[in-house]
């Protein structure tokens, strides 16, 4: 749910556009402008996403007699919950020396998870 929060006297008529600058459009159970301004988009099944919608930008406008104001660009970008496993690259050292260890993350949740320790045998050797 994004509100449009905008008031004005008189009363301001507020839309919702692309970043495009393309008017929206319900879309029945995924996309919906409600009389208040409020843009909702409805949670979905990974098989009902449409980039067009779920991985844009939007932005609002409020506009009476007196002007039009129109808000910054909003990122709209869908993140489907999927198991996934965050393991350690095998690595081989000779004894004495260093062995580098690197905490692989799969690159479909990358940039939503980050490495806050390390540990061995449930004991944080990092913090």
């Amino acid at each position: 749910v994004i509100p449009c929060p905008a008031a004005g006297s008189p009363s301001a008529v507020l839309r919702w556009y692309l970043a495009t600058g393309d008017d929206i459009y319900d879309v029945p159970h995924i996309r919906h402008v409600h009389a208040n301004g409020t843009l909702q988009l409805y949670p979905f099944s990974p098989s009902a996403f449409n980039s067009f919608i779920h991985d844009n930008d939007y932005f609002c406008t409020a506009e009476n007699s007196a002007g039009k104001i129109r808000s910054p660009n909003i990122r709209v970008k869908a993140v489907f919950r999927e198991p996934y496993t965050v393991r350690v690259e095998d690595q081989r050292s000779m004894r004495g020396n260093v062995a580098v260890f690197k905490c692989l993350i799969p690159s479909s949740v990358q940039e939503y998870v980050s490495v806050v320790s390390w540990e061995k045998d449930t004991v944080s050797i990092v913090p």
